[in-house]
């Protein structure tokens, strides 16, 4: 748990009432137990019929082997389809249409986090020539989450009191108490890419999650 220094504050409300004022934060690490990829084909033609018949047979191939591996661990959404067509430009003269590009893009949440270099190299040697970041998160995140919570209210409250102590001040009671949070998601930052098969399962290292969690209190003072 990390805990920062309060920012710390005496005041006054407007009822003239004397308050102390304290914020407390906590960072509770978790490891990821879910993960989303974007796997994608892209396929280029002279006419949009091609390039979109050649688009779903190797899509097709690639979505036969993801759902294989994944059986009843992940699941799988179409996130994009585009048929665009391509244009060349040559000086001082119209631009020339050259052809078509598809893209049809799945998003592939794996439960099963051991499964992700498999589904990657499974994926390129079907025909995926597109890989997403890959996004690690959590099932379930509230019981961190509310940790995080927990931990950053304690501290407040406990930097309050001791402010007030400090000054010979008694505490009569919890006025306020305000939170924000932040963290849950871990991308890996890298840009849609050329994939390639491999002799070996791709590495993958999902590392850990930061739920970050701030808390502002007020004490009335006597």
């Amino acid at each position: 748990m990390f805990l920062a220094l309060p920012t710390i504050l005496l005041a006054q409300t407007g009822s003239r009432t004397p308050v102390v004022r304290a914020t407390g934060e906590a960072t509770v690490t978790a490891k990821p137990d879910r993960a989303e990829i974007d796997i994608g084909v892209v396929t280029e033609a002279r006419s949009a019929e091609d390039a979109a018949a050649q688009n779903a047979r190797g899509t097709a191939a690639v979505l036969e082997k993801v759902k294989g591996l994944l059986k009843a661990s992940g699941e799988v959404r179409t996130v994009n389809y585009s048929l665009n067509p391509r244009y060349i430009y040559p000086q001082n003269v119209a631009p020339v249409l050259e052809g078509y590009t598809a893209n049809n893009t799945v998003q592939v949440t794996v439960d099963d986090l051991g499964l992700l270099g498999k589904l990657i190299d499974a994926s390129t040697g079907a025909g995926s020539n597109t890989i997403g970041g890959i996004r690690f998160t959590l099932k379930d995140d509230q019981s961190i989450r509310v940790e995080a919570l927990r931990r950053a209210a304690q501290k407040a409250r406990a930097n309050a009191e001791a402010i007030a102590q400090s000054l010979g001040l008694r505490v009569t009671g919890v006025l306020s108490a305000e939170s924000s949070e932040s963290g849950g998601v871990v991308p890996l930052r890298q840009p849609m890419m050329m994939a390639r098969a491999s002799a070996a399962p791709a590495p993958i290292e999902a590392g850990t999650i930061d739920v970050h969690a701030s808390v502002t209190v007020t004490l009335a003072i006597a």
